[in-house]
């Protein structure tokens, strides 16, 4: 029987969630929990990706100082002063050890409008309004314009944002891939709950070579 959800690693693409410096500072108020374990598997994933020049995608989040772009249960404290993913702010940016030209700084406008920016060949960032990265966003129109059948995430804050990615990527029937090692606030639980969507789960020790070529494909959550 034909498996519709197993991976295909030539029209896979990676997905970043929320890689930006406003989720990994101790001080912030929406610092997400695991970072420091999961962000040396997410580099290994990049550049897996990047090696075999396969399409990355890092989603986004940036909030207007009026509020006005941010979900209701954060827009009240964003008009209060909350400072978090300001458009050209520090906070805001992708974090140097996944941002293949770290000199290069986002584009707010470019992103608001609803572009993809470009940081490298097949590396592209892409702003979302909202927790998942599929909503009224570009990408699923540009993933199915390059054949891409395969989305492989990682992210910071499970919770919300790579969670809800998660979810719409499977609605949309795309065949997934969560590296589990590469995702900070998950638990165990969590994780496990993702084989009823059809999820296949690698960590990125097993997930790196298999994108490479050089070994098989993952098993299923």
């Amino acid at each position: 029987m034909k498996d519709y959800c197993f991976p295909e690693k030539g029209k896979s693409a990676l997905l970043t969630i929320s890689a930006q410096r406003d989720f990994s500072r101790a001080d912030s108020p929406i610092c997400a929990k695991g970072i420091e374990r999961a962000l040396p598997a997410m580099q290994r994933l990049v550049e897996s990706f990047r090696k075999q020049s396969a399409p990355i995608f890092h989603s986004v989040r940036l909030y207007r100082p009026d509020g006005s772009n941010v979900e209701p249960c954060r827009r009240s404290a964003v008009e209060e002063g909350l400072r978090i993913f300001m458009p050209g702010s520090f906070g805001a940016e992708l974090i140097d050890a996944l941002n293949p030209n770290p000199e290069v700084r986002l584009n707010p406008e470019k992103l608001l409008n609803g572009g993809l920016q470009e940081l490298a060949t097949n590396e592209y960032v892409v702003y979302r309004p909202r927790w998942g990265a599929f909503h009224n966003t570009p990408l699923e129109a540009e993933l199915r314009s390059r054949g891409i059948t395969t989305v492989v995430i990682c992210g910071f804050s499970f919770s919300t944002g790579t969670r809800a990615t998660i979810y719409e990527a499977s609605a949309r029937d795309f065949r997934i891939v969560v590296v589990p090692d590469a995702i900070s606030n998950a638990n165990e639980a969590a994780i496990a709950e993702l084989g009823r969507l059809g999820v296949y789960l690698m960590q990125s020790k097993s997930c790196c070579p298999w994108i490479a070529g050089t070994r098989p494909g993952p098993v299923a959550a």
